[in-house]
């Protein structure tokens, strides 16, 4: 799991304070959260938004509430400077399903903070600072018709894989294939990090939210370097 947050400086004062939540699910280079984050920041500027933080997640979104620390961060940033508008992608960005994605918006009315959802064109309340009376009618519609497509996609990619291994196919690696070390340094550099300044195997795993035998593998790639860095300091 990659996070990133950045603090941007203050435009005027007479904008109202916003944050950006972007998340994707891959952790490597193939996706990355810079489309998401510029077009929020494109509607801010039209809706004289002043973007204080960007919170930049790569996570599953089949992940919990609590298993995502930085959606968690946010929320509590937002809470804590009194934000006043969240902006957001897509429902999808703020649980893995409709019970989460409204215990998320629960969260927010409770503590007055907007949602600007961009895809569905969804806010939280309305021009005049009263609560959307359909919002929770429109997310589970719309929440419980994302989960649909979900496990219709699912249903057709177990199908496909079926029919492909029962027609002689074969799945998985090519025989052989070896990801080379330069590459599984790149994918894992939140891992790589850590290991380099000395922490602990499961306090690694904790905090990058992945699992011990990834980094225990990353550990022993890494094995020349770090013994080479212990002989340094001795």
């Amino acid at each position: 799991m990659n996070t990133q947050e950045e603090t941007l400086p203050n435009q005027s004062k007479t904008y109202l304070s916003a944050v950006i939540f972007a998340r994707v699910s891959s952790e490597s280079d193939r996706q990355n959260t810079d489309r998401q984050i510029a077009e929020l920041m494109d509607y801010a500027g039209r809706n004289r938004l002043n973007v204080e933080k960007v919170f930049s997640e790569h996570i599953s979104g089949a992940k919990k509430n609590e298993e995502r620390p930085t959606l968690c961060q946010c929320l509590e940033y937002c809470k804590t400077h009194a934000i006043h508008t969240l902006l957001i992608n897509a429902l999808d960005r703020l649980g893995r399903n409709v019970d989460e994605v409204l215990a998320n918006v629960k969260y927010c009315k409770d503590n007055n903070i907007n949602i600007y959802f961009q895809k569905e064109n969804l806010n939280i309340f309305q021009p005049d600072g009263t609560k959307n009376p359909f919002l929770n009618i429109f997310i589970s519609v719309l929440g419980t018709c994302a989960e649909l497509e979900r496990s219709s996609i699912a249903y057709r990619l177990a199908t496909g894989r079926k029919r492909y291994v029962e027609n002689g196919g074969k799945l998985g690696r090519k025989a052989g294939y070896r990801k080379s070390h330069e590459r599984k340094m790149e994918e894992h550099k939140d891992i790589v990090i850590y290991l380099r300044k000395g922490y602990p195997v499961r306090d690694v795993a904790k905090l990058t939210g992945k699992g011990i035998s990834t980094v225990m593998r990353i550990k022993k790639e890494m094995e020349p370097e770090l013994a080479s860095g212990r002989k340094e300091e001795a």
